[in-house]
């Protein structure tokens, strides 16, 4: 018998056998049902909802114009990058407290390979991310092999890699960096193909936003259907039509503000690098053995040991992950502002905390999901963004940012309580 065969299974709402037509419940009562057992999940996706639509509001529409979309997704980028792979740590029950530290170093370190001595940008970038991976790994030896709580190690990271960091640079800033590296931070695709001057629409942006369209509504049908053949129990009608309804809507609008409404600019660059991290890593925590080993480990590690779980594995792969993704992080948000600095990845590791349990993550672990994440750092973002074109200063952005990580942790203890009674 394998080790997956007794792994101990993810929390999360049950799945037993039920009716394969109508799914869980019928009518109203079995709607409101399935989105109250739900309502971890979907909750923080009404809340940007509600969010974007009070901002919009507030800001006289100046909110969801394609300039300000397209800036909210690269100003955010790199924390939402981090994200994924803090989310995975806090579902294994850690933390990683050095992640701004480490894109700080990385981002310090590419710019002395590319900019001081001259190497290829692509190389400056692979020799940063497989920086970042040996960070990983020296961090992972501490928590898995040693047995040093995570807390402490990356608290130390944090002061080591931005030491290094102010070793590397001098307290000086290096710039200016090659183009080519710059546009993964906050460049756009082919922006001279349809230019905006010439084109009613930049047909790329279009042409990704309708395969998205298609590729979202084929998956949620096929996984309904799949469910349905095995006699699983699926969601009301109702509740997969809004889903997918929505959804297609939000996919179409996105599209319509990055490439077809007045200065649309095209689908930036790091767009469509989130967009591959996000299915990636989704696909690997819903459907991988190594992500359900990280669902038992956060639930009960150890049930997950006397399961067979290779416990120390698990956590050091996911540093190194961790390592990696902050590297990512590093080069793009170095490229975004074509400077590397000492003070760059300030606090970038708090904000892609608050994201994770905005998102759904629980404080005990063995709860989270990447999309959630994503959907927690957009609430973090459109907030800031929101606030900023009101004209509200920063104190007082920071006071509402604590605030909204507060009720977000608060929701989750108050759901635990209500899901156990």
């Amino acid at each position: 018998m394998s080790a997956l065969d007794n792994t101990v299974t993810p929390k999360g709402p049950a799945t037993p056998k039920g009716p394969v037509g109508g799914g869980a419940g019928s009518g109203a009562g079995g709607i409101v049902q399935f989105f109250t057992s739900r309502l971890r999940e979907i909750g923080i996706f009404i809340a940007l909802i509600v969010i974007v639509l009070l901002f919009q509001a507030l800001t006289g529409g100046r909110l969801l114009t394609a300039g300000n979309v397209s800036n909210i997704i690269v100003q955010n980028s790199y924390i939402l990058i981090l994200a994924i792979g803090m989310v995975m740590i806090i579902i294994a029950g850690h933390i990683d407290l050095s992640v701004g530290s480490v894109a700080a170093f990385v981002g310090a370190v590419s710019g002395v390979l590319i900019v001081q001595w001259g190497l290829p940008w692509w190389l400056g970038i692979v020799l940063s991310l497989l920086l970042g991976a040996v960070v990983g790994m020296w961090q992972g030896f501490w928590v898995a092999y040693i047995g040093i709580p995570a807390f402490i190690v990356t608290l130390a990271g944090m002061l080591l890699f931005r030491g290094l960091t102010q070793m590397t640079l001098g307290n000086t800033q290096i710039t200016p960096f090659p183009t080519e590296y710059r546009q993964l931070g906050g460049g756009y695709l082919f922006p001279d193909l349809f230019p905006a001057s010439s084109s009613p629409a930049e047909w790329i942006t279009v042409a990704l936003g309708a395969l998205t369209l298609v590729l979202f509504v084929f998956s949620q049908v096929r996984q309904r259907a799949k469910r349905a053949a095995l006699e699983l129990q699926n969601e009301p009608k109702a509740a997969f039509l809004v889903k997918v309804i929505g959804g297609s809507a939000l996919i179409a609008y996105l599209t319509y503000l990055l490439g077809v409404a007045p200065g649309s600019r095209g689908t930036p660059i790091v767009l469509v690098v989130l967009a591959v991290l996000i299915i990636g890593y989704s696909t690997v925590m819903s459907r991988s053995v190594f992500g359900r080993h990280i669902y038992a480990i956060g639930g009960n590690r150890t049930a997950a040991k006397l399961s067979g779980i290779n416990t120390r594995r698990v956590d050091f792969l996911l540093f190194v992950n961790m390592g990696v993704l902050a590297a990512l992080a590093g080069i793009v948000f170095t490229g975004r502002l074509n400077s590397a600095g000492p003070g760059a990845g300030n606090l970038f590791e708090l904000d892609a905390i608050a994201a994770s349990f905005i998102g759904g993550a629980a404080v005990q672990g063995g709860v989270g999901r990447v999309v959630g994440a994503i959907a927690g750092g957009l609430v973090m973002g459109v907030l800031n963004n929101g606030m900023s074109l009101m004209g509200i200063s920063t104190d007082v952005q920071q006071f509402i940012k604590g605030l909204v990580l507060l009720l977000a942790v608060a929701f989750d203890v108050w759901n635990k309580n209500r899901t156990r009674g």
